[in-house]
């Protein structure tokens, strides 16, 4: 059987942050949320991409792409490259801080604006080996029969109706934000549906010839590597070299991390008992994984703004940690 031949593109991070961010390419963004959701999705508008700090002690919210669809949406799509601690908790801020910034003060409720979140993270986060693509949502059941809540008794739908609902991605019943999550690093690279063609492209930044699913021509065509003038490639060049440095400074320090918190923890096991000791040294061992991340990013050069970004650290702290 001779081999199907790929074609190589530009990393999708990439794309986001530059090619995608251009109103004639949204084509390439709404094939993918089409394909996610199961439905069709119309990119109206792309809206600021950083929640903007109001307050010293606000929280730096980065998010790579955020849109408004046709349907009164708002879609956040960010990549993530590294584990951060409390990352589910940092999900519900963001979300639930573009809750509040999409309406104005004293507009009536009905103006709240369903909010899905996309996350693609190129590390595991679960100890499931059979899933790498998550979804969740809020929904309300009887406690007494356990029938899940139709708000309105006078909605009068029919069965048909009903089972539609059922089986859309979305329903734009529930107003409550939701969440995808994509772990491209569980992915075997076997493709078996539209979406996997998608998440076969995030982790290896090539398409092969026999994809199909909705704007993956499209996709082919704007997110070509042969495409790119001599600028945008040696940007992009250096951005992969960034990153993969930056890799490589995450996995050293989970290794030291990790000996540091063993080492820690049996003394402290010895002292005060192993299972505490080891649990104690689990959380030392993290905590000095994130220190041991900071100090090689600051001899790497990189600024205290992008530290905090990559870490979930704030710029005090950091700040802070220098004059320790």
């Amino acid at each position: 059987m001779s081999q199907v031949q790929e074609r190589t593109l530009v990393s999708f991070d990439w794309a986001m942050k530059s090619i995608l961010r251009d109103k004639a390419n949204f084509d390439v963004l709404e094939g993918f949320l089409s394909t996610l959701l199961q439905q069709e999705i119309s990119i109206i508008s792309l809206l600021e991409s950083e929640g903007n700090q109001k307050y010293d002690r606000d929280k730096f919210n980065r998010v790579d792409l955020l849109v408004h669809d046709n349907e009164n949406r708002v879609f956040v799509v960010e990549v993530q490259h590294a584990r951060e601690p409390h990352h589910l908790k940092r999900l519900l801020y963001g979300a639930s801080k573009l809750v509040v910034e999409n309406i104005d003060l004293g507009e009536p409720y009905e103006f709240v604006k369903k909010v899905v979140s996309i996350s693609i993270l190129y590390f595991t986060f679960s100890d499931n080996d059979e899933n790498y693509l998550y979804h969740g949502w809020t929904e309300f059941y009887g406690l007494q029969n356990g029938t899940k809540l139709r708000w309105g008794k006078d909605e009068n739908k029919n069965k048909v109706q009903d089972q539609q609902a059922e089986t859309r991605r979305v329903d734009p019943d529930n107003v409550f934000p939701e969440y995808y999550l994509i772990d491209v690093e569980q992915f075997n690279n076997v493709v078996q549906n539209d979406i996997d063609e998608w998440i076969y492209f995030f982790k290896n930044s090539r398409v092969r010839q026999d994809f199909d699913s909705k704007n993956m021509n499209t996709l082919r065509q704007k997110l070509d590597l042969l495409h790119m003038n001599p600028e945008e490639r040696k940007a992009y060049e250096h951005y992969i070299m960034n990153l993969v440095s930056l890799r490589g400074m995450f996995e050293n320090a989970k290794t030291e991390g990790r000996e540091e918190g063993r080492e820690e923890g049996r003394e402290e096991g010895r002292e005060e008992g192993r299972e505490e000791g080891r649990e104690e040294g689990r959380e030392e061992g993290r905590e000095e994984e994130r220190w041991t991340m900071v100090r090689r990013m600051k001899g790497r050069g990189m600024s205290i703004s992008d530290i905090a970004d990559v870490t979930g650290l704030t710029e005090a702290e950091i700040t802070q940690s220098a004059t320790n």
